[in-house]
């Protein structure tokens, strides 16, 4: 049974509604400094894999509120072709406080600030809770290749998600795969809005690159790619669901374009300005 942990403070981490007003000090979430060799390797390539993240208590810790929250949610997430791939539960930072300390992290957005071309300071975009059920008990199915970017509705493409390994992710549980390189090429096209709209449909080509070897992950590891790298991922072929948390991050500098998008309709932003807005807090780092 889900167990509400909701608004709940512990030493060091007052924590109150995300999007709604301020969230105070998340110092206690254990985040490593990426190193120059890992920088490198994803400025060349869109993406890094980052052994040991996050410390093992912690994400011990984040996995159990993951069990609880699906065990309440997990049949609410079917409605579209994205469900077809994978459950999220959209917005976790705003509803857990261990979640949310880790979104907030300084290390983590001075992390993400490092990784990033150019950028002086990040906004936090949004927050997942993913589940890859297993596929043998009538689970998700694979996720097609393709984009972040195209969707979003701001200016720039300086973005980048931090997908976290909640439990180990043998590479046949539906690892990450990614076009090396493609990052590259700029925004081409959106996916996972009509059948067979993947990025390997409409751009053939893209085969010529070299797409990554599968690869293990251990809880507490995560992988970072940039919002324009191609990435997918198998169906998963373990009998236990595949669990990570994801936050994505964006230039605090970035204009809102005004595109349509569900995340950012009704909120009252104003084109060609910043993301000014409670939903978007530039992380401290």
């Amino acid at each position: 049974m889900y167990t509400k942990r909701l608004l709940v403070n512990r030493p060091g981490v007052t924590v109150t509604a995300m999007g709604d007003s301020a969230l105070g000090p998340p110092d206690r979430a254990p985040v490593r400094d990426v190193t120059d060799d890992e920088i490198d390797r994803f400025r060349a390539r869109g993406w890094a894999r980052l052994p040991g993240l996050v410390g093992a208590g912690y994400v011990a810790d984040l996995r159990d509120r993951a069990l609880d929250r699906l065990g309440e949610r997990r049949e609410r997430f079917r409605n579209g072709f994205v469900d077809e791939a994978f459950g999220q539960d959209r917005d976790i930072a705003r509803h857990d406080e261990a979640f949310a300390a880790l979104a907030l992290s300084p290390p983590l957005a001075r992390n993400v600030r490092r990784l990033l071309t150019g950028v002086d300071a990040v906004r936090l975009q949004v927050t997942n809770l993913l589940v890859k059920e297993p596929a043998a008990a009538g689970g998700h199915g694979a996720t097609v290749f393709h984009q972040d970017f195209p969707w979003m509705p701001m200016d720039r493409s300086s973005m980048l998600t931090v997908w976290l390994a909640l439990g180990d992710v043998p590479a046949d549980m539906g690892g990450l795969r990614f076009y090396e390189g493609s990052h590259r090429y700029g925004p081409l096209g959106r996916s996972f809005v009509r059948e067979d709209d993947d990025a390997l449909s409409q751009h053939p080509w893209l085969e010529t690159l070299e797409l990554s070897a599968p690869f293990d992950l251990a809880a507490g590891d995560a992988t970072v790619h940039h919002s324009l790298v191609v990435h997918g991922a198998p169906a998963n072929r373990r009998d236990l669901p595949r669990l990570s948390f994801t936050a994505t991050y964006f230039d605090a500098a970035a204009l809102y374009t005004g595109a349509p998008y569900g995340q950012t309709d009704g909120l009252g932003l104003t084109v060609n300005e910043p993301f000014e807005h409670p939903r978007f807090p530039v992380v401290a780092s």
